[in-house]
C-alpha cells in the first residue's frame, strides 16, 4: 500500500471517529435537553485538535517506518491527490454556503458551527474515499 493511500485511510477514519466522539459528547452533555443549549465549544476544540494531532502523529510514524523510496511521489500520486482534494472541496463549498444562509437567517451559533464542522468532516471523508478509490481502482482522466 502506498504511503499516500495509508494517509488517506488515516484521514478518513480519524475524521469519522472524531466526529462520532464529538456527537457523543454533545448528546451526553444535553442529557435529553435541547442541543443548542449545550456548551459545544470545548468539545468542538477538543475533537478537532485531537483529530489533527492524531493525523500528524500517524503520518509521521508511518513515514518513519516506511522505506525511503516509499516517500517519493510520482505523477500518479499527485494526480490522485488532486482528484481527491478537488472532490472533497465540494463539501467545503456547500458548508460555506450553508453557513452563510444560516447566518443570514440569524440562526443560533451552535447550528452554524456544527454545520461547518460537519462540512469539514464530510469533505475529509469524501477526499479520503476518492483517494483510496484512485489507488485501488484507478480513475478516468477527463
Amino acid at each position: 500500500m502506498a504511503l499516500e493511500e495509508k494517509n488517506a485511510w488515516f484521514m478518513g477514519v480519524i475524521a469519522i471517529v472524531a466526529y462520532g466522539f464529538y456527537i457523543a459528547l454533545l448528546f451526553g452533555a444535553a442529557e435529553g435537553g435541547p442541543l443548542h443549549t449545550v456548551n459545544y465549544v470545548p468539545a468542538l476544540i477538543l475533537t478537532i485538535g485531537a483529530a489533527i494531532l492524531a493525523n500528524i502523529i500517524l503520518n509521521i510514524s508511518v513515514s518513519i517506518v516506511s522505506p525511503r523510496n516509499a516517500r517519493k511521489k510520482d505523477d500518479r500520486d499527485r494526480e490522485i491527490y488532486r482528484f481527491g482534494e478537488s472532490g472533497g472541496q465540494a463539501f467545503v463549498i456547500a458548508g460555506a454556503l450553508g453557513a452563510l444562509i444560516l447566518a443570514m437567517i440569524e440562526t443560533d451559533h451552535f447550528w452554524i458551527a456544527n454545520e461547518i464542522y460537519l462540512a469539514f468532516v464530510l469533505s475529509a471523508v469524501l477526499a479520503s474515499v476518492l483517494k483510496i478509490v484512485g489507488y485501488r481502482v484507478g480513475f478516468q482522466k477527463w
